[in-house]
Protein backbone atom coordinates (compact mmCIF):
# COMPACT_ATOMS: atom_id res chain seq x y z
CA UNK A 1 0.00 0.00 0.00
CA UNK A 2 1.44 3.25 -0.98
CA UNK A 3 1.90 6.34 1.52
CA UNK A 4 2.96 8.74 -0.56
CA UNK A 5 -0.14 10.54 -0.73
CA UNK A 6 -0.78 14.19 -3.15
CA UNK A 7 -1.07 17.11 -1.18
CA UNK A 8 -5.04 18.13 -1.80
CA UNK A 9 -4.91 21.91 -2.94
CA UNK A 10 -6.92 24.41 -4.43
CA UNK A 11 -5.68 27.32 -4.92
CA UNK A 12 -7.29 31.09 -5.35
CA UNK A 13 -5.75 32.16 -8.86
CA UNK A 14 -3.99 36.00 -8.79
CA UNK A 15 -6.79 37.41 -10.62
CA UNK A 16 -9.39 36.58 -8.16
CA UNK A 17 -6.86 38.63 -5.12
CA UNK A 18 -6.53 41.06 -7.53
CA UNK A 19 -10.39 41.54 -7.86
CA UNK A 20 -11.18 41.31 -4.26
CA UNK A 21 -8.84 44.29 -3.25
CA UNK A 22 -11.05 46.44 -5.34
CA UNK A 23 -13.42 46.12 -2.47
CA UNK A 24 -12.16 47.19 1.06
CA UNK A 25 -15.35 47.09 2.59
CA UNK A 26 -17.83 47.55 4.48
CA UNK A 27 -19.72 46.05 2.42
CA UNK A 28 -23.38 45.54 2.05
CA UNK A 29 -25.23 42.40 0.54
CA UNK A 30 -25.95 43.95 -2.00
CA UNK A 31 -22.14 44.85 -2.64
CA UNK A 32 -21.22 41.81 -1.47
CA UNK A 33 -22.99 40.04 -3.52
CA UNK A 34 -21.76 41.85 -6.57
CA UNK A 35 -18.45 40.79 -5.58
CA UNK A 36 -19.46 37.47 -5.81
CA UNK A 37 -20.91 37.87 -8.99
CA UNK A 38 -17.40 39.06 -10.33
CA UNK A 39 -15.76 36.50 -9.18
CA UNK A 40 -18.21 33.84 -10.74
CA UNK A 41 -18.09 35.82 -13.95
CA UNK A 42 -14.49 35.79 -13.88
CA UNK A 43 -14.10 31.90 -13.41
CA UNK A 44 -16.27 31.94 -16.49
CA UNK A 45 -14.50 33.67 -18.50
CA UNK A 46 -11.32 32.10 -18.36
CA UNK A 47 -13.33 28.28 -18.24
CA UNK A 48 -12.12 27.59 -14.70
CA UNK A 49 -15.44 26.08 -13.32
CA UNK A 50 -19.10 26.72 -13.51
CA UNK A 51 -20.47 30.48 -13.14
CA UNK A 52 -20.58 30.19 -9.16
CA UNK A 53 -19.37 32.90 -6.87
CA UNK A 54 -18.88 33.52 -2.93
CA UNK A 55 -17.48 35.85 -0.29
CA UNK A 56 -17.66 35.33 3.45
CA UNK A 57 -18.25 38.93 5.31
CA UNK A 58 -18.11 39.62 8.72
CA UNK A 59 -20.37 41.54 11.00
CA UNK A 60 -19.14 45.07 9.86
CA UNK A 61 -19.39 44.44 6.22
CA UNK A 62 -15.40 43.98 5.97
CA UNK A 63 -14.59 40.75 3.33
CA UNK A 64 -13.11 37.91 4.59
CA UNK A 65 -12.56 35.35 2.33
CA UNK A 66 -12.97 34.97 -1.53
CA UNK A 67 -14.83 31.62 -3.07
CA UNK A 68 -15.18 30.84 -6.10
CA UNK A 69 -15.83 27.57 -8.50
CA UNK A 70 -12.88 25.66 -8.58
CA UNK A 71 -13.89 22.00 -9.76
CA UNK A 72 -12.89 22.19 -13.44
CA UNK A 73 -9.27 24.01 -12.20
CA UNK A 74 -8.80 22.18 -9.57
CA UNK A 75 -10.27 18.61 -10.46
CA UNK A 76 -11.90 18.51 -7.22
CA UNK A 77 -15.56 17.42 -7.55
CA UNK A 78 -16.38 19.77 -4.08
CA UNK A 79 -14.72 22.55 -4.71
CA UNK A 80 -17.69 24.67 -5.26
CA UNK A 81 -17.52 28.64 -4.69
CA UNK A 82 -19.26 28.32 -0.89
CA UNK A 83 -16.79 25.60 -0.02
CA UNK A 84 -13.99 27.05 -1.05
CA UNK A 85 -14.86 30.69 0.40
CA UNK A 86 -15.78 28.52 3.73
CA UNK A 87 -12.44 26.76 3.88
CA UNK A 88 -10.64 29.99 3.26
CA UNK A 89 -12.35 32.01 5.84
CA UNK A 90 -12.17 29.29 8.69
CA UNK A 91 -7.94 28.89 7.67
CA UNK A 92 -7.77 32.95 7.68
CA UNK A 93 -9.94 32.88 10.59
CA UNK A 94 -8.14 30.10 12.65
CA UNK A 95 -10.55 27.61 12.94
CA UNK A 96 -13.48 25.48 11.85
CA UNK A 97 -16.21 26.86 13.64
CA UNK A 98 -17.01 30.58 12.12
CA UNK A 99 -19.43 31.21 14.91
CA UNK A 100 -16.15 31.47 17.31
CA UNK A 101 -14.23 33.46 14.75
CA UNK A 102 -13.34 37.29 15.36
CA UNK A 103 -15.69 39.10 13.20
CA UNK A 104 -18.56 36.86 13.89
CA UNK A 105 -21.32 37.05 13.37
CA UNK A 106 -20.10 35.76 9.77
CA UNK A 107 -22.44 35.90 6.62
CA UNK A 108 -21.81 33.67 3.19
CA UNK A 109 -22.90 35.38 0.28
CA UNK A 110 -23.07 33.17 -2.63
CA UNK A 111 -24.17 33.68 -6.59
CA UNK A 112 -27.08 31.17 -6.36
CA UNK A 113 -28.52 28.58 -3.76
CA UNK A 114 -26.32 26.08 -2.24
CA UNK A 115 -26.57 22.81 -3.69
CA UNK A 116 -26.71 19.36 -1.97
CA UNK A 117 -23.36 19.24 -0.48
CA UNK A 118 -22.75 22.33 0.03
CA UNK A 119 -25.85 23.22 1.85
CA UNK A 120 -24.77 20.19 3.95
CA UNK A 121 -22.06 22.20 4.68
CA UNK A 122 -22.94 25.45 6.17
CA UNK A 123 -24.75 24.80 9.67
CA UNK A 124 -21.52 22.85 10.43
CA UNK A 125 -18.96 25.49 9.33
CA UNK A 126 -20.67 28.52 11.84
CA UNK A 127 -21.52 31.09 9.43
CA UNK A 128 -25.07 32.62 10.99
CA UNK A 129 -26.53 34.40 7.46
CA UNK A 130 -26.67 33.19 3.97
CA UNK A 131 -27.40 35.31 1.45
CA UNK A 132 -28.33 34.15 -1.83
CA UNK A 133 -28.85 35.82 -5.53
CA UNK A 134 -29.66 32.92 -8.24
CA UNK A 135 -32.73 30.11 -7.13
CA UNK A 136 -32.42 26.83 -7.47
CA UNK A 137 -35.31 26.94 -10.52
CA UNK A 138 -32.31 29.25 -12.20
CA UNK A 139 -29.25 26.67 -11.37
CA UNK A 140 -31.36 24.15 -12.94
CA UNK A 141 -32.62 25.11 -15.64
CA UNK A 142 -28.90 26.16 -16.81
CA UNK A 143 -28.50 21.98 -16.40
CA UNK A 144 -26.09 21.93 -13.12
CA UNK A 145 -27.44 18.84 -10.89
CA UNK A 146 -28.45 20.13 -7.77
CA UNK A 147 -28.39 16.85 -5.35
CA UNK A 148 -30.93 15.58 -3.44
CA UNK A 149 -31.31 18.07 -0.48
CA UNK A 150 -33.82 17.72 2.58
CA UNK A 151 -37.00 18.91 2.49
CA UNK A 152 -37.31 22.98 3.04
CA UNK A 153 -34.39 23.25 0.78
CA UNK A 154 -32.70 26.76 1.84
CA UNK A 155 -35.09 27.12 4.18
CA UNK A 156 -33.53 23.99 6.49
CA UNK A 157 -31.01 26.38 7.87
CA UNK A 158 -33.81 28.66 9.36
CA UNK A 159 -34.09 25.70 11.94
CA UNK A 160 -30.70 25.54 12.66
CA UNK A 161 -30.86 29.50 13.47
CA UNK A 162 -29.04 30.65 10.50
CA UNK A 163 -30.34 33.26 8.51
CA UNK A 164 -31.63 33.51 4.59
CA UNK A 165 -31.93 36.25 2.49
CA UNK A 166 -32.88 35.49 -1.18
CA UNK A 167 -33.19 36.96 -4.75
CA UNK A 168 -30.17 39.46 -3.85
CA UNK A 169 -29.10 40.74 -7.67
CA UNK A 170 -30.74 37.58 -8.66
CA UNK A 171 -31.61 38.50 -12.08
CA UNK A 172 -28.02 39.34 -12.93
CA UNK A 173 -26.53 35.94 -11.35
CA UNK A 174 -29.31 33.73 -13.60
CA UNK A 175 -27.68 35.56 -16.68
CA UNK A 176 -23.90 34.60 -16.04
CA UNK A 177 -25.91 30.82 -15.47
CA UNK A 178 -27.76 31.66 -18.92
CA UNK A 179 -25.00 33.10 -20.69
CA UNK A 180 -22.56 29.48 -19.52
CA UNK A 181 -24.51 27.14 -20.76
CA UNK A 182 -25.11 29.05 -23.86
CA UNK A 183 -21.56 29.49 -24.26
CA UNK A 184 -21.46 25.00 -24.34
CA UNK A 185 -19.67 25.56 -20.57
CA UNK A 186 -19.43 22.38 -18.98
CA UNK A 187 -22.13 21.35 -16.70
CA UNK A 188 -22.10 19.20 -13.68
Amino acid sequence: MTTDWPDIRVEIPPWAAELVARYPGPLDDATAMGVALALARGVMERGEGGPFGAVVVDAAGNLVAPGMNRVLAAGQSWAHAEMVALAVAQRRLGGHDLAVAPGAPLTLVTSGEPCAMCLGAIPWSGVARVVAGAREVDITTTGFDEGDKPAGGLEALTRRGIEIRRDVRRAEAARLLADYAAAGGTLY
